[in-house]
């Protein structure tokens, strides 16, 4: 067995690698430590500065009263139900497109995606889109936020690769021999095929419906309605903390009081980012094995 030796520019590039590796690695790994630390340290040690890198006074204050707060947890419940039902229209609507158009045999599949392609570049805007939502009765209603976003066309295409790209037309047509309808091939056969696709969609559609907040700020006008970000948005943006949450915190003179109220703003913040982040981190490592082989199939031919 021959070894192949690597001459010297060969060990100069690998070097440049692993510093450029390790310098990507520590610039995106240094802001998650930050969060996770800041949000169980002492916020007087984190606004001063003290508190750089790993925790210091370790408090969980900050997580206490997160989740007495009740809008948090409301928001988690309808945060929950908005992705799970969005994802599950956004796969219905977008991979039966994806294959009709895949199908050289589609009369016009051309043309319709042409037509796709144009909302890529053009769009009615938000003004006409708000009075099209409440033309239909969708305001303040789930519809609003799901329906307008049914489908996405860069997904259609994704998607519609994948399916040139992995589903032979031999096997469509051995199936149409046996006798099998369009619609039981599509289900019973395509499908079964392309976990790793609606893998690729479903993380895709889902943690942009789990971090949207426009929508829900544009087209909801009731609290109890409201998702996980909008309840986010409201204590970091707004700092609408409820009296529950800090009036016990606060005492002394007013400026001690706002003192405080900038601290406890500033851990409720940190804790806030690690408790909306998580769920999407904790679901990512069951579908990357999907995830990566999805990308690359669908990228590769176009």
């Amino acid at each position: 067995m021959t070894t192949i030796r690597e001459s010297r520019s060969d060990k100069l590039f690998l070097i440049i690698n692993y510093v450029y590796l390790v310098l990507a690695l520590v610039v995106v790994l240094y802001p998650l430590v930050y969060i996770i630390s800041a949000s169980i340290s002492n916020p007087k040690l984190v606004s001063s500065g003290e508190m750089w890198l790993f925790p210091k006074g370790l408090t969980l204050d900050g997580y206490k009263l997160v989740f007495d707060n009740p809008k948090i947890w409301i928001g988690y419940r309808n945060t929950i139900f908005y992705t799970v039902i969005g994802t599950l229209l956004n796969l219905a609507v977008t991979l039966p497109a994806a294959y009709a158009l895949s199908r050289s045999d589609f009369v016009g599949r051309h043309f319709f995606m042409g037509m796709f392609l144009v909302t890529m570049f053009f769009s009615g805007g938000l003004i006409p889109t708000y009075l099209l939502v409440k033309n239909l009765g969708l305001i303040n209603s789930v519809g609003a936020l799901i329906l307008p976003v049914a489908a996405s066309v860069w997904n259609i295409i994704v998607a519609r690769t994948f399916f040139q790209s992995t589903i032979p037309k031999e096997l469509q047509e051995a199936a149409h021999v046996d006798g099998c309808t369009n619609i039981r091939l599509f289900l019973k056969i395509v499908l079964p095929l392309s976990s790793p696709i609606i893998a690729v969609m479903a993380l895709f559609y889902g943690v942009g419906h789990w971090n949207s907040y426009f929508p829900s700020l544009i087209y909801l006008n009731d609290d109890m309605k409201y998702p996980l970000q909008m309840v986010l948005r409201q204590i970091l943006v707004l700092q609408e903390m409820s009296a529950e949450t800090t009036g016990a915190a606060i005492s002394g003179d007013i400026a001690q009081a706002m003192a405080n109220k900038a601290e406890i703003a500033a851990l409720v913040r940190y804790a806030v980012i690690i408790v909306s982040t998580l769920p999407v981190i904790a679901v990512y490592p069951f579908l990357q094995r999907y995830f990566v082989q999805g990308v690359m199939i669908g990228s590769v031919k176009g």
